[in-house]
């Protein structure tokens, strides 16, 4: 099949799960034989994509806005737009405060979600003209939700399937002004009816959206999201030293700070003298501020030096992470839709500890390869630490099971052949009208 994936960029300043999960979709989809074509929107995917130097970036992220906010910049000549574009700009924007935050952005997403009725529907009609022109798919598939604007264009204009990925778009409503939230949802919920399936990567986060978006439980299926265990190196924890990590972008919605004050807790009781912390995945501008009060508080318990931040998190600098931990955790404040650093972490022998949030619970039990906890604050998380770290034998049993437990029930080639299964289904329902 002929697969285009329409993939909003993080601009590769943070571990973005989303651009994880496509990333890996895109290789696992590639190695079954089928052409698949990324088209990134708003700012560039990881730093290392390499295969679609060639695509341009759609609705990039500096000239949307402006065009969105100051009406004369939708008269600029293209030459304007072209420099706005460019990688250096590009890689400005991302590193920028406010880059990826909903709070500011609620006529923008409004008018994202209007499609060809909002502001950007010169940009939608380039999009799907350039994709007409140079691609000719049998299958688009959008990224998330917030996106389900580009699809009634698409469809009348190319004439495919279009499905739609559900994964966190909870997270970006619920930062929006109150008074905005209402509007969306409904928008959310008036465009779906332009897509032919809704994918959830999580049976927690297919009940939640069907809800949140008012959706006939027949227009929802779950896929669970999956790795290529053979990309990871499995190190036994009795092999490595017993120090915690974190992985994914450092701020206080994903409970950077809750993981920091565990990490004092713990150090402040004997025989966990050699644990030390270790970060990555990254930070936006937004974020500065509360990772230099992390470091402070590190600092004034007399912990900087069993601290590290280690600043690249793509390629060989994320499996010389896993190598250097022996159990992570993630304590999202709300939960999240899956956490594909959890499926990273057992593929590498690494037990994970959750709060009992979202689909946690669900990704955990399926696995057997980490433990949850609740309720998701400091001292807890310390104890479940501190209970594990004391008993390598558990660590271990853990690190098996989770490791078997990802080749078993999260291997990203059976998830591939369901999605493949989906495309060819709506593609042969499509063909009988």
């Amino acid at each position: 099949m002929n697969i285009i994936q329409i993939i909003p960029g993080s601009g590769g300043s943070f571990y973005c799960g989303n651009c994880l999960r496509d990333s890996k979709y895109f290789n696992a989809l590639r190695a079954r034989g089928h052409q698949v074509t990324k088209i990134p929107m708003y700012l560039p995917l990881f730093a290392d994509e390499h295969d679609i130097s060639d695509i341009p970036i759609f609705y990039g992220a500096i000239s949307t806005y402006l065009k969105q906010v100051f009406p004369v910049f939708r008269k600029a000549p293209k030459w304007f737009d072209n420099v706005l574009n460019s990688k250096p700009m590009m890689k400005l924007a991302a590193s920028m405060a406010g880059s990826t935050r909903a709070s500011g952005l609620e006529d923008m997403t409004i008018s994202m979600l209007l499609g060809e009725q909002g502001e950007q529907k010169e940009e939608l009609e380039h999009l799907v003209s350039w994709i007409a022109e140079h691609c000719k798919p049998d299958i688009i598939h959008l990224s998330n939700a917030l996106l389900l604007g580009l699809a009634k264009r698409l469809k009348e204009k190319i004439g495919v399937p279009v499905i739609c990925s559900l994964q966190d778009e909870d997270v970006w409503v619920d930062a929006v002004h109150p008074s905005f939230r209402e509007k969306i949802w409904k928008l959310m919920h008036k465009r779906a009816e332009d897509v032919d399936a809704l994918v959830a990567v999580s049976d927690f986060f297919a009940e939640k959206m069907k809800t949140s978006m008012e959706l006939p439980s027949e227009k929802v299926q779950t896929i669970h999201l999956g790795v290529e265990v053979n990309d990871y190196t499995y190190i036994s924890p009795r092999e490595k030293p017993r120090h915690v990590g974190y992985i994914s972008r450092m701020c206080y919605e994903n409970g950077f700070d809750i993981v920091v004050d565990a990490f004092i807790n713990l150090k402040k009781n004997p025989g966990f003298e050699d644990v030390r912390l270790i970060a990555t995945g990254g930070y936006t501008g937004d974020d500065s501020k509360f990772i230099k009060e992390q470091k402070r508080k590190l600092n004034e318990n007399g912990l900087s030096d069993a601290f590290e931040i280690i600043p690249e998190f793509e390629d060989k600098a994320i499996h010389e992470f896993f190598r250097k931990v022996s159990l992570i955790s993630v304590p999202v404040r709300i939960g999240e839709a899956f956490g594909i650093y959890l499926l990273e972490a057992m593929a590498s022998g690494i037990p994970v500890v959750q709060p009992a949030l979202g689909a946690f619970p669900e990704i955990i039990g399926l696995s057997g390869g980490g433990v949850t906890y609740m309720p998701n604050v400091p001292g807890k998380m310390s104890e479940t630490w501190a209970e594990l770290l004391a008993d390598p034998d558990k660590l271990e049993r853990l690190s098996v099971a989770g490791y078997e437990g990802v080749k078993a029930k999260f291997d990203i080639h059976t998830k591939a052949h369901d999605i493949i299964e989906l495309y060819e289904t709506l593609s042969d329902q499509l063909h009988k009208r």
